[in-house]
């Protein structure tokens, strides 16, 4: 099963390395009813392009946090392994969102990015405060996401209207009575 826009995100809950714990932390998208998601996949721990993403995300924890919205990260590997990175690589020491060890796949597959190598494509995913997936966006490995991108995406999707293209915070947003009498 792939996800689909406008469908309940699945309910599957993962481990979870966040920093300062010393265990597995048990989380799901479902745990964050009621705020929005920022729900990102990455291929794999110990690689290039990734830590430059994830330490996109972490510079901006705040911004998405100033909006209601919980950030996510999500590989195939396991807490041990995503303990083990994020633990010894400088580059990853803001990182303090926490980062689902989907060992069995089941995220992966149910968010239709598991690759045939058993990694998760660069699938990023806004869940809206009912768990309703509202933007998704996948590529394949060798390109890195833009995570200002998804702070303005979410952005145009928590005004409520219609937002033009390359719309930004403080312009103006479309009225449908405005464009009939255009």
């Amino acid at each position: 099963m792939s996800i689909r826009i406008g469908s309940p995100a699945p309910n599957v809950v993962t481990d979870a390395w966040v920093r300062d714990h010393y265990q597995p932390v048990r989380i799901s998208p479902a745990d964050y009813r009621g705020q929005w998601v920022v729900l990102f996949f990455y291929p794999r721990d110990f690689t290039f392009v990734c830590p430059t993403e994830l330490q996109r995300f972490a510079d901006l924890h705040v911004e998405f946090d100033q909006e209601g919205a919980v950030v996510l990260a999500a590989s195939t590997d396991s807490y041990w392994c995503h303990k083990a990175w994020f633990e010894s690589d400088r580059a990853l020491s803001d990182v303090v969102y926490p980062v689902l060890a989907d060992t069995s796949h089941e995220l992966a597959e149910q968010f239709g990015v598991l690759g045939e190598d058993g990694a998760a494509l660069r699938g990023t995913f806004l869940l809206d405060p009912e768990g309703v997936v509202r933007h998704m966006l996948v590529n394949d490995l060798d390109v890195g996401r833009n995570p200002e991108e998804t702070l303005r995406t979410l952005r145009a999707f928590k005004t409520g209207e219609l937002c033009p293209v390359s719309w930004r915070p403080g312009q103006r947003t479309i009225s449908p009575r405005e464009e009939k009498a255009a």
